[in-house]
Formats: C-alpha cells, structure tokens, sequence
C-alpha cells in the first residue's frame, strides 16, 4: 500500500463511485472490522441520503475516481449531440449493456446511454424499464456536469437539456 496512493482523494473531494455517482468525501476514519485495522473514506451521497464507506487501499481498484475534467464533459457534450445508435439486438441485452455502461463510471459510456435512450416528443413512448435506465443515466451525467461546474443541478440539466433538443431539432 503506497502512501501516494493513499493520499489520491482528501476529505472534501468529490468523487465518483462507479454504482453510485458522484458523492463527497466526508472524513478517512479508522475502523476494525472483523479484527483488522482498515482506513475508509467515508463518501456521503446528499442526493440519495447515502452514506458509504470504502477501504482506502481499495478505492481506485474498484473504480472510484475524481471528478471529470472539463475537456471529458466537453467530450460528452459532443457524445450527445450524436446520432443515437441503437442495436438491433433484444431488449433485455440491450438493457443489460446500459446498465454496464451507467455503472462503469464513465462519463463518456453515461453519455451514450443518454443520447441512445432519449426521445423526442414525436417519437414513441418509452417502456417503463428504458425510462428508468434513461434517467439513471441523465441522473448521473447531470449530477457530474453539476460538480465540475461549481454545483448547480439545475443549470446543469438545463444544459444537457438544451444539447439534446438541439440534436433533435
């Protein structure tokens, strides 16, 4: 276990969980759990009333990073006013490949999940399940646009609002 390692994320960082989203580090406590002496960082969810806690040497192993840098959101902006692209494969292995790409934690993968589920007034419906799907991933990406700009959802969503409707316009 390297100290740099260690040190990667400070409390008061935003970080993002692959399973969870975006979420503050709170403190790096010291726990014994099960007999061994383990540091975790303690990463509140505001948004979802969830508290979570990851061992320190296991955060970047399982995924968990920093922020998104502006040149990434740029990058994911661009992924949205794409052409959607969707397979022609069944839904549920549809289904299954969105929520691979949600819980990934990628930012770009979130925004491809976005641009391929949304729909525009004069399309079809959405089924419950791609609706759901759709809006973890909006959720997600709003949330993370929100962090990296200074922490305004609303302004955020509005932005991704405004690149979706002018890809469909």
């Amino acid at each position: 276990m390297s100290k740099s390692k260690k040190n990667e994320f400070r409390p008061n960082d935003y970080v993002v969980y692959p399973a969870h989203g975006v979420g503050q580090i709170v403190s790096i406590e010291e726990q014994e759990i099960a007999g061994i002496e383990l540091e975790l960082f303690v990463i509140s969810f505001e948004k979802d009333k969830m508290t979570l806690r990851v061992p320190t040497h296991k955060a970047t192993e399982i995924g968990m990073r920093g922020l998104s840098s502006p040149d990434v959101i740029n990058q994911a902006m661009k992924t949205l006013k794409g052409k959607a692209k969707v397979k022609r494969a069944m839904w549920s292995r549809r289904a299954q490949e969105y929520e691979q790409k949600i819980n990934s934690g990628d930012l770009i993968a979130i925004a491809e999940v976005v641009r391929d589920l949304h729909r525009t007034d004069d399309q079809r419906e959405q089924s419950y399940s791609e609706r759901q799907l759709y809006e973890a991933a909006l959720e997600r990406l709003t949330r993370e646009v929100a962090a990296v700009a200074g922490g305004d959802e609303v302004l955020a969503a509005k932005q991704v609002d405004e690149v979706l409707t002018a890809r469909a316009a």
